[in-house]
């Protein structure tokens, strides 16, 4: 971090002004230092400050609820660090901090858009740092992801959050219970809440996972809904990978950078701790999308084979209804010949020669037993019966 203080004066922000977007509706979620939740404002005056606070030799001196008592306290004061904490701020109050701490305009434009990836710019002698934190739900089985953008001056950190996670109201509180690590400047709250947002991921890792073996438990069971299933995990995973892979050229850059800005030795072990932790979890993560893809083929070799099986199993009934049918018509026309015979000799016509034959019925009994048997053979030589 530059040694230089930041200056207070606005940067090209009247085009931020018409470019920004609104913010949702709803209040900010709570992050006071003990953790309870507070009163929730009106809908007309809703803040999106959540915590704005001073400290000095890491412990809070002084906490204010609007930007400007802030700004004002910090002023008078000397050797302070601010930790401010707005959830889905209005453009009016992200202006109102660039003016005051020196933001970049494009940095500024970017928190309060949102949807960005993961990234770490220097803009002068502040740091701005994407990150997408994520959570698994339990009861609906997905990945919930949340964006959260820090401006890490001399004497100031800014958290713009979008979204539920990370929880920094725990990184607050931890960082309030070790004073030692608080007082080391900035760059210790840029640790922990990149630690807390690394830790917050070992959950959805666990989850997935879960996941994972529950889909190849259904793949082997043929439930047919797996496909379904896979598809969305794998979106997720997906999702997950592009959380989780930029943070390792997060990390080598704030590395290159520890002799140039002097950082505290011990913050470097700590950062390289949380680089460890951000090599195993894209490992696990790449491991899932392989996983997942070995499944999707998997599923769909069985799936070809139950369709096989299927059609095979239709042709088979299809080949025994045609036997059967060829039976059926053999003896259809087996029987059909005699009745053909004594249907003619049973019609009452008084000029029918063979009527007082003689040899009439005898000749007609064998005329039918000839055409029977010579119908039955001439099936059975061409296997119909």
């Amino acid at each position: 971090m530059s040694s230089e203080p930041p200056g207070r004066r606005p940067r090209g922000l009247r085009g931020l002004r018409k470019t920004a977007k609104k913010r949702p509706p709803g209040p900010p979620p709570a992050e006071n230092a003990d953790g309870s939740q507070p009163p929730e404002p009106p809908a007309e005056n809703a803040s999106s400050v959540i915590t704005a606070a001073l400290y000095r030799d890491g412990h809070r001196v002084s906490t204010h609820d609007t930007l400007a008592d802030a700004f004002r306290q910090q002023r008078a004061a000397t050797d302070t660090l601010a930790w401010i904490g707005l959830h889905r701020p209005t453009p009016s109050e992200l202006v109102t901090l660039a003016s005051e701490f020196d933001l970049h305009p494009l940095a500024v434009e970017d928190a309060l858009e949102a949807h960005q990836r993961p990234k770490l710019e220097r803009y002068g002698g502040t740091l701005f740092v994407v990150l997408r934190a994520a959570r698994y739900l339990d009861a609906a089985e997905e990945v919930d992801f949340g964006e959260l953008h820090l401006f890490v001056g001399r004497d100031f950190v800014i958290t713009v959050r979008h979204g539920g996670a990370p929880d920094l109201t725990a990184v607050r509180r931890r960082m309030e219970d070790a004073p030692e690590l608080l007082k080391r400047g900035p760059e210790a709250v840029l640790y922990a809440i990149l630690d807390a947002v690394v830790d917050g991921y070992a959950p959805v890792v666990a989850g997935v996972q879960t996941d994972i073996d529950e889909i190849e438990t259904e793949v082997f069971g043929g439930d047919p809904r797996v496909s379904r299933r896979i598809y969305e995990l794998s979106r997720e995973v997906v999702e997950f990978q592009r959380a989780t892979r930029p943070l390792n050229g997060i990390l080598e850059s704030l590395t290159a950078g520890f002799e140039k800005y002097a950082i505290d030795e011990e913050l470097r072990r700590y950062l390289r701790d949380v680089a460890d932790h951000v090599l195993h979890t894209t490992e696990r993560v790449d491991g899932f999308r392989q996983a997942l893809q070995d499944i999707l083929t998997v599923n769909a070799t069985l799936v070809n084979q139950q369709q096989n099986s299927e059609m095979r199993a239709l042709a088979e009934a299809g080949f025994e209804q045609n036997e059967e049918v060829k039976k059926i018509s053999s003896w259809a026309a087996i029987l059909f010949a005699p009745t053909l015979v004594g249907t003619i000799y049973g019609m009452n016509f008084q000029n029918m020669p063979e009527l007082h034959w003689g040899f009439g019925y005898p000749f007609a009994i064998g005329l039918m037993v000839v055409v029977c048997v010579s119908l039955y053979f001439i099936f059975k030589r061409r296997d119909w019966l």
